[in-house]
């Protein structure tokens, strides 16, 4: 837990990152120091172009990712943006026809958990009065 903490600067010094840094970014940090890359930011492979059988597999803990496609050889065209998702799990660059599959990482679905289910967010039209409603 104290690794967690960051221990502050000594008075009258600047801090370093490492010294006062919180949150994610310490978390971070010290996966760094102990050689970990904990948000895999390595680049995906472009040594090749995905197929169905073959696909570029792109990991993702939440139910969406969005993934640049620069072509095979890496930078052939322009980034274009592919969405993968749970739903649909398989897709494909429309510039140069390389696939790209999504592995879900998450959490496993439960349906018993109560909080399974989420309502949508609440905006500031469900609560303006049904009197005041457009007609």
């Amino acid at each position: 837990m104290e690794d967690l903490l960051p221990p502050g600067a000594e008075p009258g010094t600047v801090p370093t990152d490492l010294e006062q840094a919180t949150g994610l970014e310490r978390l971070e940090i010290l996966g760094k120091m102990q050689g970990i890359d904990i948000f895999d930011m390595k680049p995906l492979p472009s040594d090749r172009v995905g197929t169905m059988q073959d696909p570029i597999m792109v990991k993702s803990a939440g139910d969406e990712l969005q993934c640049g496609c620069t072509g095979c050889p890496a930078d052939s065209h322009a980034v274009r943006w592919v969405v993968v998702s749970r739903a649909r799990p398989f897709e494909r660059c429309d510039e140069c026809g390389s696939v790209y599959k999504m592995e879900y990482i998450g959490p496993p679905d439960d349906p018993d958990h109560p909080h399974h289910g989420y309502e949508d967010p609440k905006t500031m039209a469900d609560y303006v009065k049904p009197e005041y409603w457009y007609r």
